[in-house]
């Protein structure tokens, strides 16, 4: 039988888009922009289930060459045989190009009998897209909604059985999305800062551009979806929105010791909400070191500084007295000052009080933006291990505070036990994203604590497309 009547045979592919409003004809495709089958580092970071929008299917029928809005609800690629008559054909549809304005995913869809044996789709940079076949096989779901302005390659590997036996084909479709609108973009910035090396409590924060209100759920999970995290050791980790503008990402636990962990954006082209669509933003890369934790028990009047879990010192220290207790919990290094000028007034104490004070403090670590330190306290020297007199920072001798002060990082743990004060409160006052348990931090990101919850593909199975072919 030759290629040309075992083609005529398969009928046609389907290609379902989500909400996908119009398609028009593009150039040709092929060559290095979109390499069919090529293998990649990694996926796309995408979503391991599909935006619940609700797809609508587009025809293209009787109108690639014209580009008018197609009047059916069926996008059919028709294909056909191409390259020599050897026993697996291959089938060829016309390039397209997608409108990206719709927020569904893409779907491949073989819809005259057989089993999809296998789909690659990549990018033109030759980047696995991420998605899944159905457990039907006749369907190719991708993971996420595909970028504006990108060029893809999909191969499907397909079986079916016929009076001669087995047979395989091998479809190909080369596509593009359209490019983006003209318009505003939403870009984000990652924190920490442009790097480096960090205590293993620092989240990641990103700051969007624009704002992503919380009553809008599918625009904020297009924006989670794009927002990568990867860690070397690798880390079960989430998003929580903290504000419209802001989200925190942490591991389940603390970062391991002396990790890798590089913050990626995907949302260079992705459709937001409305009109709005992502912007290119700068990747992030630091590094953890050692984990380092000082914990101070208020009722011991003692500090232990850990670093990997062995003692290193144990202080004595003071903490706050009654009307100003030292806030329970995890707190984050947020930074350091060799010296710093604490005045009473900066926490509502007025001048003339006997509690006011005004003082030049010398090796001061801070852990809340509203000035509480641990830091050198000579006037406390007599309090230190057995009472606690300050206004809420933990107190120490010139030497400790100095010894802590160059032991611990930005990121470091610092633990306050069996006090009195209110408990640290998870944002706005520092990072406080520790004491909220896992359970509750699901709830903060916009996918939930449930089973649609973003994943990294696994990447292809075992007996994936035969390279040569």
């Amino acid at each position: 039988m030759s290629s040309r009547r075992y083609a005529r045979g398969w009928g046609a592919l389907s290609l379902a888009v989500g909400a996908v409003l119009a398609a028009t004809a593009a150039p040709s495709l092929a060559g290095p922009d979109a390499v069919a089958g090529a293998s990649a580092d990694r996926d796309v970071p995408a979503a391991s289930a599909p935006d619940p929008a609700p797809p609508a299917v587009v025809s293209v029928d009787g109108c690639a060459g014209g580009g008018e809005l197609c009047a059916g609800l069926r996008h059919t690629v028709p294909l056909h045989a191409s390259g020599g008559s050897g026993p697996v054909p291959v089938l060829t549809g016309t390039p397209f190009t997608l409108d990206p304005r719709a927020p569904g995913p893409v779907e491949l869809t073989l819809r005259t009998g057989g089993a999809l044996a296998d789909v690659t789709v990549t990018d033109r940079r030759g980047r696995r897209i991420a998605g899944t076949v159905g457990t039907d096989r006749t369907r190719w779901t991708s993971a996420a909604p595909l970028p504006a302005g990108g060029r893809y390659a999909a191969r499907l590997l397909v079986e079916r059985t016929g009076t001669e036996g087995p047979r395989r084909a091998l479809a190909r479709l080369d596509f593009r999305t359209a490019g983006v609108p003209a318009g505003d973009r939403l870009t984000v910035s990652f924190g920490p800062g442009d790097g480096g090396t960090y205590g293993v409590g620092r989240p990641v924060t990103a700051e969007l551009s624009h704002p992503v209100p919380a009553d809008d759920p599918r625009a904020r999970r297009a924006v989670e979806r794009a927002l990568d995290v990867r860690a070397e050791p690798h880390v079960e980790g989430s998003w929580y929105w903290v504000g419209p503008t802001t989200l925190h990402y942490r591991p389940r636990g603390y970062w391991p010791a002396r990790a890798t962990v590089r913050v990626h954006s995907g949302l260079d082209g992705t459709r937001i909400t409305g009109g709005l669509y992502g912007g290119p933003s700068r990747p992030l890369a630091f590094t953890t070191g050692a984990r380092v934790e000082a914990v101070t028990d208020v009722a011991a009047h003692r500090m232990r500084v850990y670093r990997d879990g062995r003692l290193l010192r144990t202080l004595p220290v003071t903490t706050g007295k009654a009307g100003y207790r030292t806030r329970g919990g995890t707190k984050v290094v947020l930074g350091k000052e060799p010296v710093v000028r604490m005045r009473g007034d900066s926490i509502g104490i007025d001048r003339g009080s006997d509690d006011f004070y005004d003082l030049k403090v010398r090796w001061a670590t801070r852990v809340t933006w509203s000035g509480e330190y641990l830091h050198a306290a000579p006037w406390s020297l007599d309090a230190q291990g057995s009472e606690d007199v300050s206004h809420g920072c933990t107190g120490m001798s010139t030497e400790d505070a100095a010894w802590l002060f160059r032991t611990v990082r930005e990121g470091d743990l610092v633990r306050v036990v069996n006090g009195h004060g209110e408990p640290m409160t998870p944002f706005g006052n520092g990072f406080g994203d520790w004491n909220l348990d896992w359970s509750e931090w699901l709830r903060g990101s916009a996918f939930g604590p449930g089973p649609s919850r973003p994943a990294v593909d696994p990447g292809p199975a075992a007996g994936g497309l035969d390279p040569a072919l």
